[in-house]
């Protein structure tokens, strides 16, 4: 039952990761809400960068559907555990920047966590 409720909690981040990244190429302004304050989101060099964070979001959340169909649920949990690492990063850019601590703690914090129970629930 856990490792049911790990995996369906992995797709959904999964599935978050590609709109995430997807959005991010529709819609650059959208990424404003990072929580980097003064993001410069109309600037076509920045937004190459952008364009970076968007590709890696998706490309991350894809690999975790290819990794559900191909690999046992334990590579899965330490793919999603090690991938924690990337949220809790993004909560201390945030912090250090001066950005909001609502969405350093309320995105990037919650997230990490939330990847921590995953990963932890699909390697017990």
């Amino acid at each position: 039952m856990l490792t049911t409720l790990a995996t369906v909690l992995a797709g959904l981040l999964g599935a978050a990761l590609i709109a995430m990244g997807a959005m991010i190429f529709a819609k650059p302004q959208n990424a404003a809400g990072f929580g980097i304050p003064d993001t410069p989101v109309d600037d076509p060099a920045f937004r190459s960068w952008l364009h970076v964070k968007g590709a890696r979001e998706i490309v991350c959340g894809v690999f975790v559907f290819v990794l559900m169909l191909v690999a046992p649920t334990s590579v899965l949990g330490w793919y999603v555990l090690t991938f924690a690492a990337m949220p809790a990063s993004d909560f201390a850019i945030v912090l250090r920047s001066g950005g909001p601590k609502a969405t350093a703690y309320g995105v990037h914090a919650a997230t990490a966590l939330v990847m921590l129970v995953t990963g932890i629930g699909l390697l017990l």
